[in-house]
């Protein structure tokens, strides 16, 4: 097997560990106190609808990316051929084929019984690299924007994120005005020399200079970091549920949801639509995975892990707690300070946006800096352009915008409601599966229907596409429901509650 663009391999367990932490975040947190609301049977049924739509469109991607490796190979091929024709006629030979078009040739031409090399997950392609080859001119400029507004904003709301949770943690002063977090003295002896937003920015900073750096280099170099900030993330996850399953026997269920409100399906559709986003960071992370050829299945696997994940803290919250905040961890806030033990899980949950945070940004700076070279660049020949414009120009312009949004604008409550709202239906549902309706079309037309793809989506029948294309604008019709001043509101509640403690 060829080894992936960018460097070293991992294995497939590796492989889904960076899938994972993609996937599991801080939206993991507001899953409890949807799922009391809109009772405990309507709440499961929709994750676990919601993860099965989300898979079904990860295996549109992977099947996507190995119609591009197969239109990339047959291209070379054809280029061999016409070589070795002039070759020929140069030479005057009349006889076979050169050795490298018919070892070449021998390697990606298969029978009908038995799938074609032809079609493969080995070279790097991202989405924006697929609607080039599959998509029309109007596609392309469509896809593009779509990705580049979708993945800025990610990097900007995850770095806000994670630099007020780092604010939070370090300023010792609750906000003096809640309409905005960042107000007022960041300790109580600072006199007003040292504010909140002045920690904010340091903070802010710090994280750009710890995981700014690795967009410099491909997912596989982020492999110890991966490594690490799982463990801090299931670390608080295993803590959580662990507290709230202590409580259980200790007091018995505490929380009584229904089994089905209505009323709060809004919610709760808000809070778990877009958790099991991992499309637009895909390819980079499929592309070195070592042994693919039970690639679906495994990642089958984790997506059942993430859900029972999910449920497991949902439901132990939901019935531990007889009134649940917006964020799971305001439930572990102490309320006094003699329990030294509690203060520093306090603390520790405090930071997990942090430890997640860390992992995905890395992800998705890489994800933007691949789709940006795609967009400007031709990657057929990416080695050929100059070092500074291919490995200095183009991460810096990944990482530098949402740095100087969120440096000087830390409120973007704007652009989570535009971002999760509108956008993310169209990464998680539109694009991938007009991608792969193209996609199955062009390769018939190039390859044949004899050449099977190993790779095909076990959802192929056309169908299935309607049903993701109808679903996807009832998603966008939903997201609408979640309004700017609600996740504004969510935000002030969690800081000011979860630092009262000090």
């Amino acid at each position: 097997m060829p080894v992936a663009e960018g460097g070293d391999q991992y294995s497939v367990w590796v492989g889904l560990i960076y899938i994972f932490n993609l996937i599991v975040g801080t939206g993991g947190l507001t899953l409890p106190a949807a799922f009391a609301r809109a009772g405990w049977g309507l709440s499961t049924i929709t994750l676990v609808f919601l993860a099965f739509m989300s898979f079904v469109n990860a295996t549109y991607v992977i099947e996507t990316m190995a119609c591009a490796n197969a239109v990339f190979k047959w291209k070379r091929l054809q280029l061999l051929k016409r070589n070795s024709m002039q070759d020929k006629e140069n030479s005057e030979q009349t006889t076979s084929n050169p050795p490298e078009y018919a070892e070449l040739e021998d390697s990606v031409v298969c029978g009908d019984s038995e799938p074609s090399q032809y079609y493969s997950l080995d070279k790097r392609i991202e989405l924006g690299e697929m609607a080039n080859l599959f998509l029309s001119k109007t596609g392309q400029t469509m896809v593009y924007c779509i990705l580049c507004v979708y993945l800025y904003g990610e990097l900007s709301i995850y770095s806000a994120a994670a630099s007020k949770s780092l604010m939070h943690v370090v300023c010792s002063t609750v906000p003096s005005n809640m309409q905005n977090i960042t107000d007022g003295p960041c300790f109580h002896d600072s006199e007003g020399t040292f504010t909140r937003i002045d920690c904010y920015r340091v903070a802010l900073l710090t994280f750009f200079a710890a995981m700014g750096p690795f967009v410099f280099f491909n997912v596989q170099k982020t492999k110890y970091l991966q490594l690490f900030t799982s463990g801090m993330r299931w670390l608080a996850f295993v803590i959580m549920i662990s507290m709230a399953i202590h409580l259980l026997i200790k007091h018995g269920p505490q929380g009584k949801p229904p089994a089905f409100d209505f009323t709060g399906m809004p919610n709760l559709f808000g809070t778990c639509a877009y958790v099991f986003m991992c499309h637009h960071s895909l390819p980079g992370l499929i592309s070195p995975i070592r042994g693919k050829s039970h690639l679906g299945l495994h990642l089958s696997l984790d997506y059942m892990v993430i859900s029972i994940f999910y449920l497991l803290l949902a439901f132990t919250g939901a019935f531990a707690f007889a009134n649940l905040n917006d964020l799971y961890t305001l439930n572990f806030v102490p309320t006094n300070n003699e329990n030294i033990f509690l203060e520093i899980v306090a603390y520790f949950l405090a930071l997990f946006p942090v430890f997640t945070l860390s992992t995905s940004f890395p992800i998705i700076a890489i994800t933007l800096r691949n789709n940006l070279q795609s967009l400007f660049l031709d990657t057929s020949r990416l080695e050929s352009y100059n070092f500074v414009l291919r490995k200095l120009i183009f991460p810096i312009v990944a990482v530098v915008p949402p740095l100087l949004l969120t440096y000087f604008l830390e409120d973007i409550s704007v652009l989570i409601m535009f971002t999760w709202s509108y956008v993310s239906s169209w990464i998680q549902y539109l694009i991938p599966t007009f991608l792969v309706l193209f996609a199955r079309r062009h390769c018939a037309n190039l390859l044949g229907l004899g050449v099977v793809n190993r790779y095909k989506s076990p959802f192929s029948n056309v169908s299935w596409a309607v049903f993701v294309l109808l679903w996807s604008f009832i998603c966008i019709i939903l997201g609408a429901v979640n309004t700017i001043e609600k996740d504004s509101d969510r935000e002030t509640s969690y800081f000011n509650e979860v630092f009262n403690f000090k």
